[in-house]
């Protein structure tokens, strides 16, 4: 079996594996992208979720942040409910004075009872306030949240969806790349993979574009450029190892 394996890629000339190597990087580069979007919506469900999460906990401190000022301002009428004690309780105590200076000092406490029941409506006043700004950030957030969620609800269904698809697709680039690899000698496929595992776009196989590199762009020199037109063994860029072909092999024509 590895004997007839051997003579078919000997039988294979260096033009023929190379167009197969392309046409295999191409698949290969369809199967990365098809694994590149089905990457990018998982993580756009789990930020939704991350977010729909975030509101409900601003929900919940708003709410929190509202019982809270009930609270306080509940305490500031248990403050003014004394303070008017006080004050009756000090307006009594005026009609037994004895002196001035009796006198003075239970008007002085009626007029710092009074303040007291001022300052209290103050911040009664500033509490509603808050309370009713916090209540309208709530209702924008629970608005937000119902959109959130629909989107949510969508893009699961997209996820799901493109699963589906997608698995198909690349199990029928998969069939087609093994299916083509057999065109292609053992060595030179080896390297190819090796090339694309480390490459940052995964291209393995580049053809020259503008005098240069398509993987890497740096210039390629003219003599170099005629060997790989050529086509009479494999070549691969000084620079960053890819292996070279000419557009023409690619089936990119080239401007006159």
């Amino acid at each position: 079996m590895a004997t007839d394996k051997t003579k078919n890629e000997q039988s294979l000339s260096v033009e023929q594996r190379l167009k197969a190597l392309y046409e295999l990087q191409t698949i290969l580069s369809e199967i990365d992208r098809i694994k590149t979007i089905r990457g990018e919506l998982p993580l756009e469900v789990k930020d939704l979720e991350d977010n729909i999460v975030g509101l409900h906990t601003r929900v919940e401190k708003y709410q929190r942040e509202i019982e809270e000022l009930r609270l306080a301002s509940v305490a500031e009428d248990a403050k003014i409910n004394e303070a008017k004690a006080k004050i009756e309780r000090y307006k009594n105590q005026l009609d037994n004075v004895r002196n001035n200076r009796e006198f003075d000092l239970l008007s002085k406490e009626i007029e710092f009872e009074t303040l007291e029941i001022e300052l209290c409506d103050k911040h009664i006043r500033e509490y509603s306030r808050v309370i009713e700004n916090k209540k309208q950030e709530i209702a924008a957030t629970e608005e937000t949240l119902v959109d959130r969620n629909h989107i949510l609800e969508e893009k699961k269904a997209e996820l799901d969806e493109i699963v589906s698809e997608t698995r198909q697709d690349e199990e029928r680039l998969r069939e087609q790349a093994k299916a083509l690899e057999p065109q292609i000698d053992t060595r030179t496929l080896a390297a190819f993979k090796r090339i694309r595992k480390n490459a940052r776009n995964g291209l393995g196989i580049v053809y020259i574009q503008r005098n240069a590199c398509g993987g890497c762009f740096n210039r390629i020199p003219a003599q170099r450029q005629a060997e790989i037109k050529m086509r009479k063994k494999i070549i691969v860029c000084e620079y960053c190892g890819r292996i070279m072909i000419d557009p023409e092999l690619a089936g990119i024509q080239e401007n006159a």
